[in-house]
């Protein structure tokens, strides 16, 4: 583990209040803590907080539960991109 003032918030996800929500959820049942950033601005006005409004709500985790935290969206990933199909 990194020393305290080593660990920065990074974003680890975007997309949809819904798929940001889900995602929280799964990370926080795997023990990792984590936050949504610009869920009401996202939600009610996406272009302000991103390009043409894709990817509005960004999911944040500490540096230090990254790698971890990566292999959790890494598959809720390919499972949305199952469900679409």
């Amino acid at each position: 583990m990194k020393p305290y003032h080593e660990i920065e918030p990074v974003e680890i996800f975007s997309g949809t209040i819904w798929e940001a929500g889900m995602l929280k959820s799964l990370l926080e049942d795997a023990e990792i803590e984590a936050f949504l950033k610009d869920e009401f601005t996202g939600t009610m006005a996406p272009w302000y907080t991103a390009g043409g409004g894709a990817g509005a709500v960004k999911v944040i985790v500490s540096s230090s539960d990254y790698k971890q935290a990566e292999a959790i969206v890494d598959e809720f990933n390919k499972n949305i991109r199952q469900g679409e199909q």
